[in-house]
């Protein structure tokens, strides 16, 4: 969270397995009840509705906009955030983003979505928040990760944002995003998830928690039995080299060119890639795309002083 003539600026980057701001990750699960939960833990109550978030993550869905649930999830990480700080009522602006391909078509429709309501009253895990949303930036996924360290970029460099649902690429050149050499790729890591799930079912007729899966991929291994581990790593492998394949289609050469990754698919490029370690770089921060956002808010603001 970054501040500026007293409004909170606070970025959300709104993935399809995890929502982050610069200090927080949740799930983006939501489940809906109409009545007080059993249970207590991140239930967000809001407009005469109980929501209880973080068990699971969202299916993809290109257009947030039309995803009431990204709105419950957006007060949910602006109290996160706030929290950290003991705040409860703000003046807050948002940072978002959308992907690359994809911001300048959606990008007045979900800015008007995040906005729809000026002041909001909630509770979040038992405390009450009082919110004036006075603005809100938007910006494309995955180059806000890299913003602030555009001065260590020489010649030309790829930046692959590999998040759950998506695969965002962009050229950087001599410090400057290349607006006409971005792409956008349905090939998130949710379909490694997918993936090594069927391959499971088809090789030993069972069902494995996505709890296990995830632990496999993010650190390469997990408390499983040897032929389980194996099944799904052979399945990241084959994932892996799918993502270098795909930016190769996009003229990605290794010998002329640093490559960087952000996302939360960058685990999977280190545990199952091979690669060179010198001419690419992985950015581990998951929260480095909200960080980005404010970053790049905060100075967006500063320059209409």
């Amino acid at each position: 969270m970054r501040e500026w003539n007293n409004i909170k600026i606070i970025g959300v980057d709104h993935g399809y397995g995890n929502i982050k701001t610069a200090n927080t990750v949740t799930p983006t699960g939501v489940t809906i009840y109409e009545t007080e939960p059993i249970f207590s833990g991140n239930i967000l109550e809001y407009s005469g509705m109980y929501y209880r978030i973080g068990e699971g993550h969202k299916e993809f869905i290109a257009d947030k906009a039309m995803d009431e649930d990204y709105y419950i999830l957006t007060l949910m990480a602006v109290a996160r955030e706030l929290n950290l700080s003991g705040i409860r009522e703000a003046e807050v602006h948002l940072a978002a983003g959308l992907p690359l391909t994809w911001v300048r078509r959606q990008r007045e429709e979900f800015r008007s979505y995040l906005l729809q309501n000026q002041e909001v009253t909630f509770r979040f895990n038992g405390k009450d928040y009082h919110i004036r949303f006075v603005g809100c930036s938007l910006f494309p996924q995955g180059y806000p990760a890299i913003a602030n360290r555009l001065g260590d970029f020489r010649g030309t460099n790829l930046l692959a944002d590999i998040g759950n649902g998506t695969m965002n690429i962009l050229y950087i050149n001599n410090k400057k995003a290349v607006e006409s050499r971005c792409w956008t790729e349905k090939f998130g890591v949710n379909q490694c998830m997918f993936a090594a799930r069927n391959a499971v079912l088809d090789s030993f007729g069972v069902k494995m928690e996505d709890a296990a899966i995830e632990q496999v991929l993010r650190y390469g291994t997990a408390d499983i039995g040897k032929p389980y581990l194996d099944c799904i790593t052979s399945v990241a492998r084959r994932y892996v080299t799918d993502i270098f394949a795909t930016l190769r289609r996009y003229e990605y050469n290794p010998d002329l060119m640093r490559l960087y990754i952000v996302g939360g698919g960058g685990c999977l490029v280190r545990n199952f890639g091979q690669y060179d370690e010198s001419r690419v770089t992985i950015l581990e921060d998951i929260c480095a795309t909200a960080k980005g956002y404010e970053y790049l808010a905060y100075a967006r603001l500063r320059r209409k002083e």
